[in-house]
Parts: C-alpha cells; structure tokens; sequence
C-alpha cells in the first residue's frame, strides 16, 4: 500500500530545527561532464548532487577564508565552537561574504535538516542528499553578506544536522563550513566582475551591496521579544520557515479536513500561509514555499542528483516591517509573533526562526513615527471534498487567500519616508487519490504577490509556485511518481517621475524541475530495480544579462549539461 511506503519516509525522515542555505550546488562554475550512456537502472553509486543554480558572483579583490565549523553528525547533538573574524580584507566592511558547505556521506541515511547560527543569528538553513553505497559528495554557497554586522565581530557558532545512526540508518554527515570574505573594490574602480557574473545579478537594488548592508541583525531566538534601535529607519524581519519534522505537516500540501479518508489530516485542508504580528497586530503575510525533500513524494530516486528548487538552499521568507517602525522605536520591548494558518492545535511540525534586519539613521538619536493605514482582507479558506466511488477517485478542491495592505511613517534626517506595504496571496489545488491511497496525484498553484512603495518608488515581486505530482502503486509493488516542481518570480522597480511612472529595473527567476522514477518498494534496496530521470533549467533574466542552464539525468548519471546565454 502507498500509505505504507509514505509513512515509512515521512517517519524517518527526522528534522533538526533548521537547515543550511546556499545559491550553488556542487557543479557551479565549468559543470560537472555528461555521461555517454546510463546504466540501465540504479546501482550502489550514482553522480554527487548538483543544481542548475548559479554561483554566487563575486568581485576580482583580496579575499580571506575562515572555518566556521567541521563537524561529524551522528545524532541531535549540536557543534558549537568560536568565531573570530579575519584582520584583512577589510575587517567589517567587506564587498562581499559567502559561506561554503561541503559535505560527504555513505552507506544508508534519510534527508536530514540542519542549520547554522552564529551569533544566535541564522545564517544558513539546508537540507541533505541521501546517500549511495559508495558515497557522495556536495556543496552549497550561499551570499551571506547581509550579516556582516553580525559577521564582524567575535561569536560563539551553533550547527546541527540532525541525524540518526544506527545499525540500519549508517550514514554519517561529515561536513565543513567556511566563509571567504571579499574587500570591497577601490572607489570608482570599474567593475572586475566577469560575463558569468553579472548575468546572475538580478536588475533590483541589491540588498546585499555594501551600501545597503543593515546595521544591525537582532535575532529573535527562542523567544517573541523585539527592541530596536530607537533611530530605526527600515525594519525588515526575514523568517527561515519549514513544514518538517518527520509528521503530517512535512507534506502540508496533501493534508485533507477530517471528513476525508486519507492518512494526513488537517483540520481545515492544505492552505498554509506565515504570519507576522507586532504586539497582536497582523504585520505580515506569506506564502510557505512547497519545499520537496530529497526523500519526498515516497520516492528518493527522484533527488539522489538534482533536488528540487530550494531544497539545498532554504530562503527565508522577508517581510518588510518598515511601517511600524514609528512605534517599535519607542525604546521599548515589543512582542514579534510567527504563526502558521492551517496547523491543527496543538500539533507541531513547522520551525520559523526569525532574524530582524535594521537599518538606522546615523544622524539622528530618535526616529519618530506612526502607522497611519491598516487594510486586511478576510482569509479565504475554502476546502470541498467530493467522495469517489467505484473507479472514480477521492477528490479535494481548496481555494485559499488573503490579503493585507499597511502604511506607516518615519521622520529622518533627510525627511518624512512614508512606506506602503502590500501582500496578496492565492493559493489553489486539486489533490485527488484512490482507496489504500494507490493513486495520490496533487495539482497546486501559489501565487505572492508583493508591493512595497516609499519616497516615490515601487518595488513589486510576483511569486508562483507550483506543483503537479502523480505517485502510483502498480502490479508488483512498482511505485512511480512523475511530478513537476516550480519556482518563477518576477520582480519590478519603477519611479514617479513628472512624466509618470518609469521603470526602473525588472528580472525574471524561472527554476524548474521534472522527475520521473520507478521502483520495486517494499523489498531490500538491492532488489529495487529502479529507473528514474530527471531534469532542472534555471533561468534568471534581467536588464544585466540573463543565465540559463540545465541539467539532466538518467538512473543516477548526468546526461546533460547545457548553458544558453
């Protein structure tokens, strides 16, 4: 039975609190060579992991390097250890920060989360590949130089991978992180970056550019209480948020109401949206992104080589706080609050770790202020369940939204900024599945759409998500799941002008993954006789350049590796 085999991974695949993150998977830069012809199915080893994604650019400088952490992980017990940061490459002021994980593992292991906090800050956010007989290896970049607050000074460092190992479950993730620091170029300086480079620069402001590095990062921890500095000027709270832990809530999208006979239940259906409150007050809202693990869908020959978007690199969710900037500078404690619509009472399965991003007005002791509009919508949340009978399957419909609209103001220095802070979200899905669950098939779309306006310019981001997966359960215990996983988002700058509004600025993130795998379940793995391929093209395209590359595969070897641009 399907229900079986599911459980079985969900239930091993055990969570720690949090996970690495990173641009760029292993193969980034001249890419890993195409095999001529695959073997005809699954053996004990296969290619390292690798995504299409492309690596961090950076600038032509002085950089320093420096081990964060190295580490084995046998079970929940976290690395801990110090950080000082290096005297050269510009201490505290650097161009650019990327940290680096490399990691290795054998044997037999599920996907396990982990993640990296220095500081008390999360900085990284990941999951694992599960590995061959024979071992593999991966890495994973990420841009972290928004931290370099944090990042410039003495710290004590917390890791955890989460795992299990025992007679059964032997694998053991041995990793090392470093971060290599790059000075900034000299002042007018053209820029030293190559080709490659800028064609994964999105067209945006970038907030990572040493001008727009916060000035503080003030990390939330365990608890709910926020002080700012009283001369904030914009506030933005970015949110590490996962479904996890090995339960229902690991595949929130495939829950059903009560009434339902399916083994995930919720109590209202799969609509899930993040949300932020100050002090009560809804301040945020977002769309969970539908992140596969690299044992989901009751199928890991799907992941062993191409994992699905994000699955190495947890993006935190960003929310853009500058609103209630006027009354978070009041010098006193104010109550931050993450919560997930959708989770029944009482029932754990989500992390949302949350680090609070500062920005401050160096002129000015006090930034006085208010919160002049608040507009939300009703939620929608509407689930319809329709019986089957005979041939005809179980169905559930859900259509879901919200939407939320805030304004606020800060008196600087250099003036009144008035800030408007638009979010709405859609989400709908058709899940359909037969009696035993020998058929489950999900059709879904998520759609956030985000505006944020200050000082007579605009910034809109338009994500979507969506997810189209059938898993079935033949003659012989052959499970197949095809399935089709995607993250675009558009984003857009424009200004007002006195001729009207000018845009400014657009790029375009398209990153798609396809999978299609089959296998004999239920039987030891050397009688599994498994087949699978597997393809991603990610695209970003801008008003610098565009990149675009895929990857493809065929029962464990890389078959293509083709770059356009």
């Amino acid at each position: 039975m399907r229900r079986r085999v599911m459980s079985m991974l969900v239930g091993a695949t055990l969570a720690a609190s949090t996970l690495f993150g990173a641009g760029a998977g292993a193969g980034a830069g001249a890419g890993p060579a195409a095999a001529d012809t695959p073997p005809d199915e699954f053996g004990n080893d296969w290619h390292d992991p690798v995504t299409a994604a492309p690596p961090v650019p950076t600038p032509h400088t002085r950089s320093c390097e420096v081990t964060v952490a190295e580490a084995q992980f046998k079970d929940f017990t976290p690395y801990k250890g110090d950080y000082a940061p290096p005297d050269k490459c510009g201490k505290g002021s650097w161009g650019k920060v990327v940290l680096r994980l490399d990691g290795k593992v054998k044997g037999r292991q599920y996907d396990r989360l982990g993640y990296l906090r220095i500081g008390g800050v999360e900085v990284f956010r990941t999951s694992t590949p599960e590995p061959s007989v024979d071992g593999i290896t991966w890495s994973v970049e990420k841009d972290v130089t928004r931290y370099s607050e944090t990042l410039g000074r003495d710290q004590q460092v917390e890791m955890l991978i989460g795992n299990v190992v025992n007679e059964t479950y032997t694998g053991i993730i041995d990793v090392k992180a470093t971060l290599t620091f790059y000075a900034q170029e000299k002042r007018g300086a053209a820029s030293n970056r190559s080709a490659a480079a800028r064609s994964t620069s999105s067209s945006a402001p970038s907030k990572n550019t040493p001008a727009t590095v916060p000035d503080r990062v003030l990390p939330l921890g365990d608890g709910t209480t926020l002080t700012t500095p009283r001369n904030s000027e914009r506030i933005v709270a970015e949110v590490y948020a996962t479904g996890s832990g090995g339960g229902c809530e690991e595949y929130w999208y495939l829950t059903v109401p009560d009434a339902a006979p399916y083994s995930c239940k919720a109590d209202q259906g799969p609509y899930r949206e993040v949300q932020v409150k100050v002090d009560g007050k809804l301040a945020g809202i977002a769309a969970p992104f539908p992140t596969v693990w690299t044992g989901g869908w009751s199928n890991p020959f799907l992941w062993y080589v191409i994992p699905g978007p994000r699955a190495f690199d947890i993006k935190p969710i960003e929310y853009d706080l500058t609103p209630f900037a006027g009354i978070l500078n009041d010098g006193r404690p104010h109550q931050v609050e993450v919560s997930v619509v959708g989770v029944p009472k009482a029932q754990t399965g989500w992390n949302a770790p949350v680090n609070v991003l500062v920005w401050q007005d160096e002129k000015r002791d006090h930034v006085t202020g208010a919160l002049t509009r608040h507009e939300e919508s009703d939620l929608a949340d509407k689930a319809t369940y329709t019986p089957g009978s005979g041939d005809e399957a179980h169905r559930l419909d859900t259509k879901g939204g919200h939407r939320l609209s805030v304004s606020g103001y800060v008196n600087t220095s250099h003036g009144r900024v008035a800030t408007t802070v638009t979010r709405t979200l859609a989400n709908t899905s058709v899940h359909r599945w037969t009696e035993g669950e020998a058929m489950d098939a999900l059709k879904a779309t998520w759609a956030d759409r985000e505006t944020v306006t200050a000082s007579g310019r605009s910034a809109r981001t338009d994500r979507t998500y969506t997810m189209d997966g059938t898993t079935t359960l033949g003659a012989g215990d052959r499970l197949r799941t095809k399935i089709s996983l995607g993250d675009r988002a558009e984003h857009v700058t424009e200004r007002v002008t006195g001729h009207g509004v000018r845009r400014t600025g657009r790029s375009v993130l398209d990153d798609r993954y396809d999978g299609d795998a089959t296998y004999t379940a239920n039987v030891p793995r050397d009688q599994r006789h498994a087949v699978g391929t597997s393809r991603e093209r990610y695209r970003l395209i801008g008003d610098h350049g565009c990149y675009d590359r895929t990857l493809a595969t065929a029962q464990g070897a890389l078959t293509e590796d083709r770059r356009r641009c």
